[in-house]
This record gives structure tokens, sequence and C-alpha cells, in this order.
């Protein structure tokens, strides 16, 4: 069966007040901006309260539908017919032509559900029902009515047009990317990171990114590694700038002048500073980590705390709570999973500690901290000025 429509059911948005048309507009241009390399011409529209869109000619009914899945505010794809409003007999003939072409087996339960957006019409929505389920009913004698389970819920509204639909393709659900403001992802090549910067981004947030790249200790292979992960994630959250900061120096200059067993704290409390400089700089709200209580010597909650000590912006975790195993099923979800698992080492595995400290005295790391500095503000600007920066989309 052949759809020229979307009717596109949203969520959260539906209880926004009276600035509920920025939220609407926001999904709409995210829409338009998914859909933009499927082939065909395409309108989208709103009206009373719902969002379509409007195809013209021949298009990738599978590449649209799969698009419009990764756009964050959707939780419904409806793919509907309209007929134009030529009496009731006439929708009778239309309404058991769809059920016909739908359905071929019919053997199934169903349930007759109208809105009348029309007022005018003459009609009322108790009366479409039956009256519907009548002309369904007389046609196929085999199917059945259920008003509590339907297998088939069949969708009526009753607008300038008539739009019929009983298919709901489920979507991603959460908030339009952008209507959130715009936050910093420290994105490594590892599973988490990929997993947090989606998450925070379908609650409406925009992303940015910045990755910490050593060589020669780490490969081209990883940094492409990591650019393909942000090409994964962008899919949902729209373009993505991927600052690439060299941070070899950096590292060699800890690891000389550090304790080895706070190497991973130390590097990673620079790592947040330059990222928070790349956010301020970039008008970003906050940093988003893929750290979950725990699950490394890094991510105890005195080794997070050691870590917030140099932030002055506020430092989202989305997966805090989660274990591995929930972690893995998102990555797998969208699709990054595979990506995260290829063997290119990061920076932060090669110059890990054999014995990190698990529970870091904050006093202590910043005492540490002042061996390096005769030389680290010269190498943070360094790294800072020959950071480069990638638009990933």
């Amino acid at each position: 069966m052949r759809f020229q429509s979307f009717l596109i059911k949203y969520g959260e948005i539906g209880i926004k007040g009276k600035n509920r048309y920025l939220f609407e507009d926001a999904l709409m241009r995210q829409i338009r901006f998914a859909l933009r390399d499927v082939e065909g011409t395409f309108k989208v529209s709103k009206a009373q309260g719902r969002i379509y869109v409007d195809w013209e000619g021949d298009y990738d009914y599978d590449e649209a539908i799969e698009c419009l899945q990764r756009v964050f505010g959707i939780v419904g794809i409806c793919p509907v017919i309209h007929v134009e409003d030529k009496g009731f007999e006439e929708l009778k003939k239309e309404v058991v032509s769809y059920m016909d072409r739908m359905y071929p087996d019919k053997k199934i339960t169903f349930k007759v559900e109208s809105r009348r957006g029309k007022k005018s019409y003459p009609k009322r929505s108790m009366e479409i029902n039956c009256d519907l389920g009548e002309a369904i009913l007389n046609a196929f004698p085999e199917i059945r009515v259920d008003v509590h389970k339907p297998d088939v819920l069949l969708n009526i509204e009753v607008r300038d047009e008539i739009y019929i639909y009983s298919e709901i393709i489920p979507g991603p659900g959460g908030m339009p990317v952008g209507t959130n403001g715009k936050a910093m992802l420290l994105l490594s090549g590892g599973i988490d990171s990929p997993v947090a910067g989606y998450m925070v981004s379908k609650r409406g947030v925009g992303l940015e990114a910045t990755y910490f790249h050593a060589p020669p200790y780490t490969s081209e292979r990883a940094k492409q590694k990591v650019i393909d992960l942000a090409k994964l994630v962008s899919r949902y959250s729209g373009p993505i700038k991927l600052h690439v900061v060299n941070f070899t120096d950096i590292q060699l200059y800890i690891y000389d002048k550090c304790p080895h067993d706070e190497l991973t704290i130390i590097m990673r409390r620079y790592m947040m500073r330059i990222a928070e400089h790349f956010a301020r700089e970039n008008d970003c709200l906050g940093l988003i980590t893929g750290e979950s209580i725990g699950q490394v010597a890094s991510q105890t909650m005195q080794s997070l705390a050691a870590t917030n000590d140099v932030c002055t912006m506020p430092v989202y975790r989305p997966l805090i709570g989660f274990d591995k195993q929930e972690i893995v099923e998102v990555s797998e979800k969208i699709d990054t999973y595979e990506t995260s698992i290829l063997p290119f080492e990061d920076c932060c595995t090669i110059f890990v500690a054999k014995h990190p400290v698990t529970k870091p005295n904050i006093g202590k790391i910043r005492k540490s901290e002042e061996r390096l500095s005769e030389k680290i503000d010269e190498l943070m600007k360094e790294a800072i000025e020959t950071t480069e920066v990638i638009v990933v989309k």
C-alpha cells in the first residue's frame, strides 16, 4: 500500500503551554533536516496540534521511516491516507478499501476511533465509529470487533480532509534537539561516551565534542574511529563540532612529574579543564561524560569528586547508575557498539597506571599538580591552539 503522508505524533511537547509552538517548530526543523537526503519532494506542516509530512511523487518509504525514527521528539509515525470529504457513503468505501488492502488476512479484531476536528461535520464521533464499524463488518464477516484489546485500531480524523491510519511506528521520544541548549561531550573511542551523548541529546540538548588524541601512542585509525562514532551519534543529534586535542605532551609531562597511581585522575582533570575551555568558547552550558559509578578506578565516588573539583560548569553523567550491560544494549540500539569495540587504543588506556588510586584525596591530588607548574600552562595553551576542529554530520 502506498502512503503519501505521515502524521507525526509527539509526546512531551503536547503538555507545553503558550510556548508549545517553539517546540513544534524545532521538531519540524529537525524532521526537514533528517529527511534532506531522502529522494523525493516533501513538505512538513502543522495544523490543529498535528504535524504532517506530505510527499509528492515517488520516494523511498523505508528510508523515510528510518530517518524519522532518529528524530528526537517523535513518539509515533503514522502512515496515513487522506481522502476528500465527498460524503459519508464515499468515506465508507474508502475505509473498507483501506482495511482490505492493509489486512489481507481478515482473521483480526478491530475498533474504530474517530476524532472530529471539523465540528461542522454532520456526524458525531460516536456515530462515525458505529457506522464505519458496521460497514467493515458487512464487507468482511470474518472480522470481529474488540473495543478493549483490538488487533487493529482504525483511526479516522475528520478535518478539511479525512485522514485514515491504523499503524503507529514507534519514534525515539525525547525532545527536539536544540530546545535545551548545547553541551560539550568528552568523546572517547569506548562504548560509554557515545551512549552518553545520545541520551543527553534525546533531552533536546545539542552536542559538541572533545576528543583527546595522543600520537604516536594512538594511531590515526583510533582518531578515525572516534570520528566514525561522532557520525553515528550525529544521525540523532545533528551536526557535531568535534575538537581533536593533541594531548601527548601533557600526558608525558604528567607521567614524568606525578605519582603513577594518580596518573589517571590528574590526566582526567586536565581533560576536563580543556573541554571546559572549548565549552565556554562555544556557548555550551555543561560537560557530558560517559562515567558510571564504580565501573573503573577513575569512576569511584571519590574519583568523580576529584574530577569535578576542577570544573566550574555542570557535568552531566547520564549513565551514572547504569551497569555495563545496560550501556551495551543502548549502544547496540544506536549502532555504535561494533565501532566502539574496534581494537584501537585511546589515550586513557595507553597511559593507565598498573595500580591506580581508587579513593584519591583531593588535597593530595592538588599537591601533586603543583609539580607541573613550570610548564603545564604553556602545554595547555599549545594544546588548545593546535586543536583540530572537524564538523561531523
